[in-house]
């Protein structure tokens, strides 16, 4: 565990702000000032900034003719080269662009398949301008009826993406979420990752995603996993899982680590059927993730875990804190970053002591 004090830290744009005033140059400058070396630039801030950018007095709506639209990548590379400017100014590096989703697994000549492949040459367009070099991409949650289960399909798919990635000397950081179609736990990202045998593929490991699936579960009273075992066994499942992990990934194949905890659902647990048109664990990671030890997961375990694989590179803060009602709070960008930051010095602490 030596080379902790050096592992560098980034913050997800997508995470800190809760006000229409909160745009993502005071994002930048709060993060920076906090001491975080690099963002996850998202791209809803940076659609959202292209609109404020160059449409100022227009309402700040996505969907008004006015905005500037997903796929106007010739206007968006325009404006993340300004957002690294401004990144350069405070030096931060953009390390990587984000959330790439619902890519793979689309059958041949659907208009799904176009739209992926589309949105993947203007991502990577995207990240030239904006001096970045890595594109996270989610594990699809698409439908099984239309993106099916057959995990070679996925594989050939994620496959030829790194081989595009590859020849822009870009990487490809593949991320299990844990309400997935087809690959919520880290094995599963694993496991894919190791088919799709290209040099610039690897994981973006999360503690949110793997603790938040393997261990816990929103929608039980206890908030924990409830499929038969009793809370021990799934415990001891959790520490098997976390010691596969340290002794099975090469830490040359971990991109990042995000960090996250959750809150327990007040009042009383989630429903168990899809709350306005996503799965429970997909609303529950969308608002219900304070900084690690403010919540109940058993976020050291995973970080720890990382860390014995020899892995020492980014540690991303990505923190959707809306309360444990998920109503919302109100605080200040530089507090909320700053916390972030004093947060890593525990964090470490913790993962060291076993």
């Amino acid at each position: 565990m030596e080379g902790l004090d050096k592992i560098p830290l980034s913050y997800a744009t997508v995470s800190i702000g809760n006000r229409s005033e909160h745009t993502l140059p005071k994002k930048i400058d709060a993060i920076s000032a906090a001491g975080f070396r690099g963002i996850e630039l998202g791209f809803p801030d940076l659609l959202a900034f292209a609109t404020q950018h160059l449409r100022p007095h227009q309402q700040q709506d996505a969907s008004s003719s006015d905005a500037v639209q997903p796929k106007d990548y010739d206007t968006l590379c325009s404006v993340a080269k300004l957002v690294q400017s401004m990144c350069d100014a405070k030096g931060l590096e953009i390390m990587l662009l984000q959330p790439f989703t619902n890519f793979e697994g689309w059958a041949e000549g659907s208009a799904e398949r176009h739209d992926a492949w589309e949105r993947a040459e203007g991502w990577m367009r995207i990240m030239e301008a904006a001096g970045c070099n890595m594109l996270q991409v989610g594990s699809s949650d698409s439908p099984a009826e239309k993106i099916g289960t057959d995990r070679s399909r996925f594989v050939a798919d994620l496959r030829q993406l790194a081989d595009m990635a590859a020849a822009k000397g870009l990487r490809i950081a593949y991320e299990n979420w844990c309400w997935s179609t087809h690959a919520p736990d880290w094995a599963d990202v694993w496991d894919i990752c190791r088919q799709v045998d290209r040099p610039n593929f690897g994981l973006c490991l999360d503690t949110f995603q793997s603790a938040g699936g393997e261990w816990a579960d929103p929608t039980t009273e206890s908030g924990m996993v409830e499929d038969g075992r009793s809370q021990k066994q799934v415990e001891q499942d959790w520490k098997a899982s976390c010691e596969k992990l340290s002794t099975t990934v090469p830490a040359d194949k971990i991109f990042l680590l995000q960090i996250s905890d959750a809150y327990k659902v007040k009042p009383g647990p989630l429903p168990k059927h899809d709350i306005d048109g996503v799965r429970p664990r997909g609303y529950w990671s969308h608002a219900y993730r304070p900084l690690p030890f403010e919540g109940y997961l058993p976020t050291a375990d995973f970080a720890r875990a990382v860390l014995k694989t020899g892995f020492r590179d980014w540690f991303s803060y990505e923190i959707f804190d809306a309360g444990p009602d998920g109503k919302g709070k109100d605080y200040e960008l530089g507090q909320f970053a700053k916390a972030a930051s004093e947060c890593q010095k525990k964090l470490v602490e913790a993962c060291n002591k076993a």
